[in-house]
């Protein structure tokens, strides 16, 4: 089954509606069977694909992860890059600003997370939360030490989404793919996603009062995102919104993007030279 990943995008400049893109798709596999095994294949090519891009060694993946509580973004994460070598790739979870971060520019943490050419990385959640939740708590943003002048919230977002898009462009300039998923869940599904975890014992960590607080926020989050993927998806570094309701659906939908991402990238083993294979003629007659 071909999965077709620009039917989730979104494109440059397109005003989006998120009330009109699905959570829920029709089962892209008709068994749990089928499901497991074309998921296999997605995690073997994605494997191959970032063994070449290793040994090329020219391009750098970034991978942005974006959603609301329980989206699924962990689990997206975990089963897509199963197959990845771990010495190429790193995760990093974005979470509330430390004091030194405080103290620098809201993208300074992600200039110094980014991953070098031949590697993958991964930003569970990312610098966009500086548009995103800031934008729905602005006591946060007050909170930040930026001087007067600049606290202009009527401004401050387009300045901070032009700021990211210089930054993407500029990654793009220098070998780094990027691809950006935001993982479209309902309110519903939370609501039942938060149950599970309350009802088992297992997942009870995974839940906080916090996640209840911001759910009384999903209106003005929905907007906050419709306006900064509307803002900030480009030809370069588009974004995805990619149906969450039903996590293997999600699962697949994510991976075939990545793929898309990695297969579009014109890579192509080192080619050995004359002077490489006199070496290597050298060493396998020593080693017979």
């Amino acid at each position: 089954m071909k999965i077709d990943s620009n039917d989730f995008g979104v494109k440059p400049g397109e005003k989006l509606n998120l009330g009109k893109r699905p959570t829920n798709v029709t089962p892209l596999c008709k068994s749990k069977k089928a499901y497991r095994k074309l998921l296999e294949e997605h995690v073997a090519q994605l494997s191959a694909l970032q063994q070449l891009q290793y040994a090329s060694g020219q391009y750098a993946l970034l991978i942005v992860f974006q959603g609301m509580d329980t989206a699924g973004k962990d689990g997206a994460i975990r089963h897509v890059m199963s197959g990845v070598n771990p010495m190429g790739c790193e995760v990093f979870r974005f979470q509330e600003p430390s004091a030194e971060e405080l103290h620098h520019d809201f993208l300074w943490l992600a200039n110094c997370r980014l991953p070098e050419r031949g590697k993958i990385g991964i930003f569970n959640r990312s610098y966009y939360e500086e548009v995103l939740v800031v934008r729905v708590h602005p006591e946060m943003l007050r909170a930040e030490g930026l001087p007067k002048e600049l606290l202009d919230e009527k401004n401050i977002w387009k300045d901070r989404y032009r700021s990211i898009v210089d930054l993407e462009e500029h990654l793009h300039r220098n070998g780094t793919k990027i691809v950006k998923v935001f993982l479209h869940l309902s309110k519903n599904e939370q609501r039942k996603r938060f149950l599970h975890r309350l009802e088992d014992p297992n997942r009870n960590w995974k839940f906080s009062l916090a996640d209840i607080h911001e759910r009384s926020y999903w209106k003005d989050y929905m907007e906050a995102y419709e306006e900064c993927l509307s803002a900030t998806s480009t030809t370069h570094a588009p974004w995805h919104v990619v149906p969450a309701d039903d996590k293997e659906n999600a699962r697949l939908i994510v991976s075939q993007i990545v793929l898309d991402a990695l297969d579009g990238l014109k890579m192509e083993y080192p080619k050995t030279t004359a002077t490489r294979r006199k070496e290597l003629d050298a060493i396998r007659k020593r080693l017979r």
